[in-house]
């Protein structure tokens, strides 16, 4: 096929057009950004085009926008313009184009019916103008009911009848019901049932329908009114009752049908004829309707000729006599056939349906963004049937009246740009019109000339699981749209390839991260007014994993189960273990233990049965496992041969009176294990026959009882016996005892009150049961009044029912409440009164006086007036705030906006606001909340929080480590919480024991991000303390370690002190220290020692000069020690490596001999060698003369001098001269146990006078001596001690 020539040149500019059009770009939403750039104004907020008011309330007419500059605003009424600086009536919301036409004041108040008429709003800049819709605002109208004389209806039994209600014609449409004079609503069903139009059709009456208390209500929803039409009265003449005379003397006019006889087939009453036709808009409801009468009543069925019914929108109500089809389209277009049917025959209707459109949007235009130069265009496309005419403005003027642009070209539903200049910018608006209604469309071209910009956070860190996707953001604007460009490293070549996805937002996608992806990954925006590049850096984690996952596991009841759940992870990452019971949280049971590897279930029950699941998270990852639990019965031990009772027997009524009866019986055999209790229970044969209830219960000891009874109840009894093991089968059951009628003894419980609508109140009670209606009759009546008001009490009987509905109630109105019951022989006693409230409706005002007290970065007090009680049209249940982080402060992008909402239960008047963010700006607003629901808002109440500490700097890197330098880089907080001032750098050195050096300090510039750390020592680990600053402190710290380098080819290694060699040599309270030491001299030597095992810290003991050992004394005999030797100088600390304990005490002798053979005959050799002294003595001092004690002692020397103390057996000082030293007399044996001659003649022989003396604890030779040589063996023998071979034997040991 040939194009024809008769193309025109702007068809086929068009056509050039499209093929190197440039995609506009978008604005991003970062709220500095908008700040910054101007922007004609944009329509936010407007009122529907058609819109209803309410004649008692102010009317509010609704026109936000927004723009850079902000917009000015203008109005149009009725298309001219609107002055409201004229009518005192009118004002204008501040920085907003609402107006407020002020209705309800008494001095300034108008009517709502004058300010009627279309209203267009008008957003103006310096770029251009935006229009709203045309309001068309009207009054809600509510007229009353014309005046007609209403004749009472005479329809034959079984002939139709049709009720007519023609109610007002309201604004909008009211709502129609019918209901009688008790205010309940007329049931209907197949036959009776009311049109769309509220007309009430009876397709056939019956004798029960005559009444005279029809009556048709309107209700105006939007003035919340209700209006009641005249009661229409309709009797029901009987078949049977109409002679052949009256039947001849009626006209057709006096009955409703034409025909008396009882059945027969359907005739469709509506609609009339057998077709008709709808035409219906796109995206209404269809509502076909088909109402027939005959006998019997007919049944109606829809279907759709040449087609199905659309599934899932297809409803069918009032009987199947209204088809409802939701949202139709124009494919819903077609024959609809009704068709009324019974036993006699059918009849149909045919109705055509014909569906039209309002314009619907194709394609709506968008706001265009360009840069000097650029191309684009605006396309507006929209259908409708029939076809809609699209034309469009500029800055609200028609596009062929509006200034000439030479970079604009009109061609139908689209406008090309080309080449624009700022000038360009302006406001455009496409409207899409038919006769069935318009679109308004507002888009604007805004010019800009903008360098690129990245708004991604500078070093931004990505955390991914490895084998997983990462996604690393590079956000970007600028006009021209920027290039966007990603390189890996610092040097590294740009990156492309099937490894890697590019998306349009700039975002770079590694749809499979491996080790090796990790790095630091840069993004370049350039256009030909700039470039921009940004750094962002990614990190790949060890997924985590279960090694060992829980296994299925069969446990006894009351045993020990155990599932273990042992995880793999990143060594980064910081995983919480979880485990649930069949996906809910475990029971708040203690026999569930939860360790770090398992889950432990002890003493298990049946219930405890299930699947258990652990589950591992981490920041980035979630894995689990589960395994199922099954508990069952221990092996059980043979049955005991004990049963259930057998029934009791001979039942027998006595003692009849009018509320009490006596039942007697015989127990059956109890089987083995006693009676505890019998159980009577009682039958009303008259009510609920073969129903047994619960009665009373007696002890298994008794066989009688008295029941109490209530009135009008035929009563049968019969009797369980119950014992350990269960219930007997029941008794035989007694004979019928009927108890006579009286007045209701109690009145209905639970009575209250309460709205189900704002104009009704809704009175429910709970039913007496049956045995409580005493008789027979039982009604309710149903009292009600206004609290605090004249009126009498308004009763209504009702029965076989528990609610009652008031309707025409005012809102939330308190009311007296009482229900009463009574029955055929009378009423019960006065009932109690409640208070009870009519349906409460939405609040109408919001909070007054909101205020917002900032009371540190994170908190913040909101206070605000309450709203008066008659307002809140409810029960007040408190207060809500809704608040929202707007922006944060430190210029971080909002990722998600979240609005979070907080409750105040009562009537309180302030609450804090905890948890909020620092150096962040915050809106919020207050509603009051009733029942019924929320309250309008408050105005937002914009804030902002203070700066606060930051969090820990994102990362530290310590590279580059030198013999004496290292360097270090770091990042930003990832929450800097104000404005980061500065950062702080401590460190120091730790040795080999990791014992921590001085620890210095320095001040790093808030805009650095690396640091090369000089005059550090060779071969030293350091470590690391990191802050980020702002005014307030300083925030978390993070920490690293890192070593500088040795260079081995240049550097003479130090020499250490080292020692080694070291042993102990212990007994029971000292030890002495030995070691060989080499090493530079001028050293310090010390020695640590403490008990094995113990937490305490060593005791350090310093050596004096050289020494090669030392003597540890005060130890605990019997006690472990450890005692390592170290030195410390000029050339740092060493330690030895080597660890020592020192033994227990040894245990004393005499407890190790005492029993030993050997020994026993020693002590008593030393006994009779003992005596012969003790002979030789007697003989010595009985031939007189005085022994030179003083001179012996000289002779023998000071004793306090000898190297070995004989109390404690500890060593004195060293000295060479003692080693030729003889013994102290009395002192220990060497070690072969010999004793020599001159130690033994002295010990005695010398002292004469040892009758006299004694033994100490370690043999030596104590006493009084003189030189008496008179004979005194009365003496000696009276006062001297029989000595102790032990002690005795001490002296040689």
């Amino acid at each position: 096929m040939e194009w024809s020539s008769s193309i025109s040149e702007s068809r086929l500019s068009l056509v050039l057009f499209f093929c190197q059009i440039i995609t506009a770009l978008d604005v991003p939403l970062d709220p500095k950004l908008l700040e910054e750039l101007p922007q004609p104004p944009t329509i936010t907020q407007q009122s529907p085009k058609d819109y209803i008011v309410d004649p008692r309330e102010n009317i509010v007419i609704q026109c936000e926008a927004k723009g850079k500059p902000p917009p000015s605003f203008s109005w149009t009424r009725n298309g001219t313009h609107f002055d409201i600086d004229k009518d005192v009536r009118v004002r204008m919301k501040p920085h907003s184009g609402t107006l407020i036409i002020n209705i309800i004041n008494d001095e300034n108040g108008g009517k709502a019916e004058t300010y009627e008429g279309v209203y267009q709003c008008t957003a103006r800049n310096e770029l251009g103008a935006a229009i709203s819709n045309n309001i068309v605002i009207r009054s809600s109208r509510s007229p009353l009911w014309t005046k007609e004389k209403l004749v009472p209806k005479t329809v034959v039994e079984g002939q139709y009848a049709i009720l007519p209600c023609r109610p007002p014609i309201g604004l909008p449409p009211p709502i129609i019901f019918w209901m009688d004079n008790s205010f309940q609503k007329l049931p209907q069903n197949n036959r009776v049932s009311q049109s769309l139009n509220g007309d009430l059709y009876f397709s056939n009456v019956k004798p029960e329908d005559s009444r005279d208390d029809y009556i048709c209500y309107a209700r105006f929803n939007h003035t919340q009114t209700i209006q009641q039409k005249q009661p229409i009265s309709l009797k029901v003449e009987p078949v049977d009752s109409l002679n052949e005379t009256i039947t001849a003397n009626m006209s057709d006019s006096d009955f409703y049908g034409d025909r008396l006889s009882p059945e027969r087939r359907p005739t469709l009453l509506l609609p009339t004829g057998s077709t008709s036709s709808k035409t219906e808009l796109r995206g209404n409801t269809l509502l076909l309707e088909c109402i027939a009468e005959g006998l019997p009543t007919p049944l109606i069925r829809w279907i759709k000729e040449g087609g199905e019914l659309p599934a899932n929108r297809t409803f069918l109500d009032n009987f199947h006599k209204t088809l409802k089809i939701i949202d139709i389209s124009e494919a819903d277009s077609g024959k609809y056939k009704c068709i009324a049917s019974n036993l006699l025959g059918s009849a149909h209707h045919v109705i055509t349906v014909t569906v039209k459109a309002a314009p619907y949007w194709i394609r709506e235009p968008t706001n265009l963004v360009l840069s000097p130069g650029e191309s684009g265009s605006l396309i507006c496309r929209a259908n409708g049937k029939p076809k809609p005419s699209i034309s469009w403005l500029s800055n609200g003027v028609p596009i062929a009246i509006a200034p000439e642009d030479p970079s604009r070209n009109v061609d139908g539903d689209t406008i090309i740009f080309t080449d624009v200049q700022e000038r360009s910018s302006a406001v455009y608006q496409c409207n899409a019109s038919n006769e069935y209604g318009y679109l308004l469309a507002n888009a604007f071209v805004n010019v800009l000339a903008e360098p690129p910009r990245i708004l991604t956070p500078h070093n931004e860190l990505y955390q991914v699981i490895a084998n997983k996707p990462a996604l690393l953001d590079c956000a970007f604007f600028g006009s021209p749209v920027p290039e966007i460009e990603w390189f890996k490293g610092v040097k590294g070549s740009i990156l492309q390839g099937n490894q890697y996805v590019f998306h349009k937002n700039g975002t770079l996608e590694i749809p499979l991260a491996q080790k090796d992806s990790a790095g630091t990954y840069t993004c370049v925006a350039r256009n030909k007014l700039g470039k921009v590049q940004n750094e962002v850096q990614l990190e790949i984690k060890e997924p985590t994993m279960i090694i060992k996952q829980p296994e299925y596991k069969v446990v006894q009841r009351t045993g020990q189960v155990s599932f273990e759940c042992i995880i793999k992870h990143d060594a980064t990452l910081v995983p919480t273990v979880t485990w649930l019971k069949d996906g809910a949280e475990l029971p708040n049971d203690e026999r569930f233990f939860v360790g770090k590897h398992n889950l432990t279930i002890m003493n298990v029950t049946d219930k405890d049965g299930g699947t258990y699941t652990c589950i591992a998270n981490t920041t980035l990852d979630s894995v689990s496992a589960s395994a199922v639990l099954t508990v069952v019965a221990p092996p059980t031990a043979p049955p005991v041969v004990y049963d259930r009772p057998d029934p009791p027997f001979d039942l027998e009524l006595t003692d009849h009176q009018e509320r009490t009866v006596q039942l007697t019986w015989i127990p059956g055999n109890d089987n083995n294990s006693p009676i505890t209790k019998f159980v009577i229970e009682y039958e009303d044969a008259m009510r609920e026959p073969g129903i047994w209830n619960y009665l009373t219960e007696i002890s298994g000891i008794l066989t009688t009882v008295h029941l109490k009874l209530s009135p009008y109840v035929n009563y049968s009894f019969r009797v369980i016996a119950v014992n350990d093991i269960g219930n007997s089968q029941p008794s035989e059951a007694s004979e019928q005892y009927f108890t006579k009628a009286a007045k209701p003894d109690d009145n209905p419980t639970g009575v209250q009150g309460i709205g189900s609508e704002p104009d009704n109140l809704v009175i429910m009670w709970e039913p007496l049961k049956h045995f409580q209606s005493n008789g027979p009759g039982l009604q309710y009546k149903v009292s009600w009044r206004q609290k605090d008001g004249d009126d009498d009490w308004t009763s209504v009987t009702v029965a076989n029912v528990s609610k009652y509905i008031v309707s025409g109630t005012p809102t939330f109105a308190p009311y007296e409440i009482k229900v009463q019951a009574l029955n055929d022989l009378g009423p019960a006693p006065e009932p109690t009164t409640t208070i009870g409230h009519s349906g409460e409706d939405l609040p109408m005002v919001a909070p007054g006086n909101l205020q917002v007290q900032v009371v540190n970065s994170t908190l913040a007090k909101v206070q605000w007036d309450p709203v008066l009680l008659k307002y809140v049209r409810g029960h007040l249940q408190g207060y809500k705030i809704y608040y929202m982080k707007v922006e944060s402060l430190s210029g971080r992008i909002n990722q998600h906006v979240e609005k979070k909402a907080l409750s105040f239960p009562g009537n309180k008047t302030h609450g804090m606001l905890p948890g909020l963010e620092p150096y962040s700006t915050y809106k919020l607003n207050v509603r009051v909340v009733n029942g019924k629901g929320e309250g309008p808002a408050t105005p937002d109440e914009t804030f902002k929080t203070p700066e606060g500490v930051p969090s820990a700097p994102s990362f530290l890197k310590i590279t580059n480590p030198n013999l004496d330098s290292l360097t270090l880089e770091w990042g930003p907080p990832s929450h800097p919480n104000g404005v980061v001032v500065g950062y702080i750098l401590k460190f120091q050195p730790i040795n080999n024991t990791h014992e921590l050096g001085r620890l210095e300090e320095i001040s790093i510039p808030a805009n650095e991000t690396s640091l090369i750390l000089s005059n550090l020592n060779y071969s030293t680990r350091y470590k690391f303390y990191f802050y980020a600053q702002t005014s307030v402190g300083a925030g978390s710290q993070i920490t690293e370690e890192a070593v500088t380098i040795m260079d081995e080819g240049k550097m003479v290694p130090p020499v250490y002190p080292g020692i080694k060699n070291v042993t102990a040599a212990a007994a029971e309270t000292y030890a002495n220290i030995s070691w060989e030491y080499e090493g530079p001299v001028h050293e310090n030597i010390y020695v640590e020692y403490g008990v094995a095992g113990s937490k305490e810290d060593l005791k350090k003991e310093n050596v004096n000069g050289s020494r090669n050992f030392f003597m540890l004394k005060g130890l605990t005999p019997g006690t472990s020690y450890k005692v390592r030797v170290g030195a410390e100088g000029l050339s740092g600390f060493r330690s030895s490596d080597a660890v020592f304990e020192t033994g227990p005490a040894k245990a004393s002798r005499q407890v190790d001999i005492a029993t030993q053979g050997w020994f026993i005959g020693l002590m008593c050799a030393v006994a009779l060698l003992i005596l012969i002294l003790l002979i030789v003595c007697f003989i010595r001092r009985n031939k007189g003369g005085k022994y030179p004690v003083k001179e012996k002692e000289d002779a023998h020397g000071d004793p306090e001098i000898q190297p070995m103390k004989e109390d404690d057996g500890t060593l004195g000082e060293y000295s060479d001269a003692d080693d030729h030293k003889p013994l102290k007399k009395g002192s220990r044996t060497p070690s072969d146990r010999t004793v020599k001659k001159e130690d033994s003649d002295d010990s005695l022989v010398d002292y004469g006078e040892g009758v006299n003396g004694q033994f100490n604890e370690d043999g030596s030779f104590i006493g009084q001596y003189s030189g008496k040589k008179e004979k005194e063996p009365a003496e000696g023998n009276e006062s001297s001690e029989a000595p102790s071979p032990v002690n005795a034997m001490n002296s040689f040991v």
